[in-house]
C-alpha cells in the first residue's frame, strides 16, 4: 500500500491554524456563557402552558378522552418508564411512548426537565410538564412509527401530546460545546489556506499548485 505524507508546510499551517483555534474557541465560550441567561429566558415556558411544571392546580388527565377533552393537562407517570418504552424522532422532535393512567398509549414530546416528584414520594408516581394536544398524521413516518411501537403499539397516531411547547432547551455545556466546535473548525479552514498563501507568496512555501506557465517553464 502507498503511503502518502503531507508536506511539513502543510503540517505546519494546520498547526498554527489549531493554535488560532484554540483562542476563538476560548472566545467563542466566554461568549456563549455570557449569554446563557438571555437564551435561556427566550426558551422557557410561561406558568400554564406546555413544557412548564404543572402545578397542583392543573388537571391530571386520566384517559385519552380526557386529553381531548381538555386544553391543557398533566399526566401522572410510573417513574421514568416512558424513557424506556419506544421513542422516536416525527418532524424533528424526538417522542415517547407513553401509557396513560388508564393504560391506553399516545405519543408524546416531554422536556423531561420540567419532570416532577409525584404527590405520593412511595408510589414512584412523577407529575409530567404541562401538555396539550397536537394534531398530526404519525403514520405519514412509517420509520418513525416503526420505532415508537417497537414495544407497546399507540392507541392513537392522529395526535401527539406536545409537554415541551418553547421549553426545550441545550443546557449550559451543551450550547457552549456546540459554539466551540463550530468556531474552532471555521478558524481552522479559514486560517489554514490564509497561512499557507502567505507563505507561499513570500517564498517560505511551495505553492499547493504551480502556475502554467512555472510547469512550462520548468519543461523547457
Amino acid at each position: 500500500m502507498r503511503l502518502h505524507r503531507l508536506r511539513f508546510d502543510i503540517w505546519l499551517c494546520l498547526l498554527v491554524a489549531y493554535l488560532v483555534s484554540l483562542g476563538t474557541g476560548a472566545a467563542a465560550s466566554a461568549l456563549s456563557a455570557a449569554t446563557y441567561d438571555g437564551y435561556a429566558e427566550v426558551h422557557s415556558a410561561a406558568p400554564g402552558q406546555a413544557g412548564s411544571p404543572a402545578g397542583p392546580e392543573v388537571p391530571r388527565a386520566q384517559s385519552i378522552a380526557e386529553l381531548l377533552e381538555l386544553d391543557t393537562f398533566t399526566v401522572l407517570s410510573q417513574g421514568i418508564a416512558y424513557r424506556n418504552e419506544g421513542a422516536g424522532y416525527f418532524e424533528g422532535s424526538y417522542l415517547y411512548n407513553l401509557a396513560l393512567p388508564s393504560g391506553e398509549r399516545v405519543a408524546a414530546r416531554i422536556h423531561t426537565e420540567s419532570v416532577q416528584d409525584g404527590e405520593n414520594f412511595a408510589s414512584g408516581q412523577v407529575v409530567l410538564p404541562v401538555g396539550r394536544v397536537i394534531w398530526a398524521d404519525l403514520e405519514e413516518d412509517p420509520a418513525f412509527l416503526e420505532q415508537i411501537t417497537s414495544g407497546y403499539p399507540l392507541d392513537r397516531t392522529d395526535f401527539y401530546v406536545d409537554m415541551a411547547g418553547e421549553a426545550v432547551r441545550y443546557s449550559q455545556e451543551e450550547r457552549t460545546e456546540n459554539h466551540v466546535i463550530v468556531v474552532q473548525l471555521v478558524t481552522v479552514l479559514v486560517c489554514f489556506p490564509l497561512l499557507h498563501a502567505l507563505g507561499s507568496r513570500s517564498g517560505i512555501f511551495p505553492a499547493f499548485f504551480p502556475s502554467v506557465r512555472r510547469e512550462k517553464a520548468g519543461r523547457n
